[in-house]
């Protein structure tokens, strides 16, 4: 793979298939108008958060290296989040759950670098560099939560998902490209959302992952910690939406006490959160994560661990007693008495210990597939990895012999020993027999002429996850995303505005002090007379300088603007507001 991008030694350790997703930040395709949308988001943030945010944030800023007046470079960004163990990497939009939160899993903080057009200024559903750059990052300086969204990743990535959560994962990836792309019609805006609330009323039974995402965005995402009667900011969602981190102080927002309930609470992500919930601390949220893993086919196994690996139709892994993995696309499975006596899968199929693929085993040995029986043999209460070497030569378990071994549930394997594969601790795991014959009452589920026969030892399926045991086993490399964020088409009519903000951004910052601000203002009513943003920095400029003449000037366009367009009334005020708050402080 072509490296694009800056690398360091935290991303250095990723893992190829995760690699995939990172794109190139471009900084310089960042235009004045993206810079003017990020320093106005950060400075009304800056300045109310700094009152509602949970300290870290206002902290995390400063160590994070993230300036209100610049969208942060990541290669900047990465020089100093290394000091606290973490990375950041760009990649497009939306990336498949698993995926990203693998990412986390490895220290590596995900960062769509697009950034909201300033229609959408407030809030969009696309996520952005103001979303991850403002939003996760400087939370992640705070040690516990870092600890927090690190294994939040590690536990979520293993959860295992149904074909209806790609599907809804699609759907949402589309709804939040074109809700930002230029020129969408509101119509093709509300097929988007229909779709996507349609997938949400049927989406059945959820799946693991489905309601790891719920603890997700109830915690990283729109979480409020502290005092039920009076909290505080921490989830990103808030924390880089200058509407809903004030709306969500209010009493119009149902407080709730964070609990496991929280599991089972849907999410709108079109439309502002009608209750949040609140966390006593940051290692509560580490408690409800353990809560919530314990239930999951993770930690669990069994039957309902092999049910929903067959559902989701994925790659997934399960894992024996004895510790074999078996990773593959599971197919079918044979219960008896609610425990699984017999596995399958489909297709290409790799056997693992310990995470690292056994010799002889990967998927170019078993790549039509992989079925094993499960459990204690008949009658014999001593199961085949707790048997000595005297006790395997006793029941004929022993290379060159002739056995016929009958498991609990009516599964009978035949034929001839070969050799077994034992673990570290001296446990046989794997039992390779030719002339193998293997039934289920009357149905054959393996015949001599299909080859050497694998049978995987373990009295039980301990563990069930999504992905592979070992992510060297499969060539993981092939995501193509089905659309790409649309970038804003340039004319000269765009490209001559962004021209007049960088000539104003360049008298603030000392690049250039001989442009004259009032020639940027009359062409700015001349041509753009539904631009608001660049008019508010003029009006800072002239603020600042002490020209009230020409602040007076500008305030009386802004009026025109808001009669206008009334939606951007609000914002107007909170721009005018926020320089006059600094001129009295100064």
């Amino acid at each position: 793979m072509q490296n694009t991008y800056e690398s360091n030694p935290l991303l250095d350790r990723l893992p190829k298939h995760l690699k995939q997703f990172i794109k190139p930040q471009n900084y310089n395709e960042y235009t004045p108008i993206n810079q003017a949308v990020w320093r106005y988001v950060m400075r009304k943030n800056v300045a109310y958060l700094s009152k509602v945010a949970h300290h870290s944030y206002v902290e995390g800023l400063k160590k994070t290296g993230i300036s209100i007046n610049h969208i942060p470079d990541m290669y900047g960004m990465n020089r100093i989040l290394k000091d606290i163990g973490w990375a950041a990497v760009a990649v497009d939009g939306f990336i498949p759950p698993n995926a990203f939160m693998e990412f986390q899993a490895y220290n590596v903080l995900v960062i769509a670098s697009d950034i909201r057009q300033l229609e959408n200024i407030e809030y969009t559903p696309a996520p952005d560099i103001i979303h991850e750059g403002a939003g996760h990052a400087p939370i992640i300086a705070n040690p516990e939560y870092a600890e927090y969204l690190r294994r939040f990743g590690e536990i979520g990535c293993k959860s295992i998902s149904s074909a209806k959560d790609y599907e809804m994962y699609e759907a949402i990836r589309h709804l939040s490209i074109i809700k930002e792309a230029e020129g969408t019609s509101e119509e093709e805006i509300e097929k988007a959302e229909k779709k996507v609330d349609e997938l949400q009323q049927n989406m059945g039974e959820p799946s693991e992952m489905a309601l790891i995402r719920n603890l997700h965005w109830w915690t990283v995402e729109y979480g409020l910690i502290g005092d039920i009667e009076d909290p505080k900011i921490y989830g990103a969602g808030l924390l880089s939406s200058i509407g809903e981190s004030k709306w969500c102080m209010t009493d119009q927002v149902k407080k709730i006490p964070y609990a496991i309930d929280a599991t089972y609470q849907d999410f709108d992500i079109t439309k502002p959160q009608p209750q949040l919930y609140v966390t006593p601390d940051f290692a509560h949220l580490s408690l409800i994560l353990e809560e919530f893993a314990n239930g999951m086919a993770l930690r669990k196994g069994g039957l309902e661990g092999i049910e929903k690996l067959i559902a989701s139709n994925a790659l997934g892994t399960i894992e024996l007693s004895t510790g074999i993995q078996v990773s593959g696309v599971f197919s079918d499975v044979i219960a008896d008495d609610g425990k699984v006596v017999y596995f399958q899968t489909k297709d290409a199929t790799a056997l693992s210990y310990r995470g690292k693929e056994l010799v002889g085993h990967g998927i170019e040995q078993h790549p039509d597939g992989f079925g094993s029986p499960v459990g204690k043999l008949k009658g014999i209460n001593l199961a085949i990895e707790d048997m000595s070497p005297r006790d395997l030569k006793a029941y004929n378990i022993y290379e060159e012999h002739k056995v016929t071994l009958e498991f609990e549930g009516n599964i009978t394997v035949s034929g001839t020993i070969i050799t077994g594969t034992r673990n570290l601790m001296g446990k046989i795991i794997l039992i390779s027999i030719k002339n193998c014959t293997v039934t289920h009452n009357d149905t054959v589920l393996f015949q001599p002429e299909w080859g050497v026969y694998n049978l995987a030892v373990g009295k039980g399926v301990v563990s069930a996850y999504s992905g592979p045991a070992d992510v060297n086993s499969y060539d993981m490399v092939t995501h193509t995303p089905s659309e790409t964020t649309i970038k804003p088409k340039k004319n000269p009519h765009t490209k001559k505005l962004e021209a007049l903000y960088k000539q104003v951004r360049d008298f603030r910052e000392g690049k250039n002090r001989t442009i004259s601000r009032h020639k940027v203002f009359e062409q700015l009513m001349e041509y753009y007379p539904e631009d608001w943003l660049l008019s508010v920095e003029l009006y800072e400029l002239a603020k600042s300088n002490g020209d009230d003449d020409f602040a007076d000037e500008i305030t009386a366009h802004l009026e025109s603007v808001k009669q206008n367009n009334p939606k951007a009334g609000h914002l107007i005020d909170n721009g005018i507001d926020l320089v006059n708050g600094e001129i009295v402080k100064a």
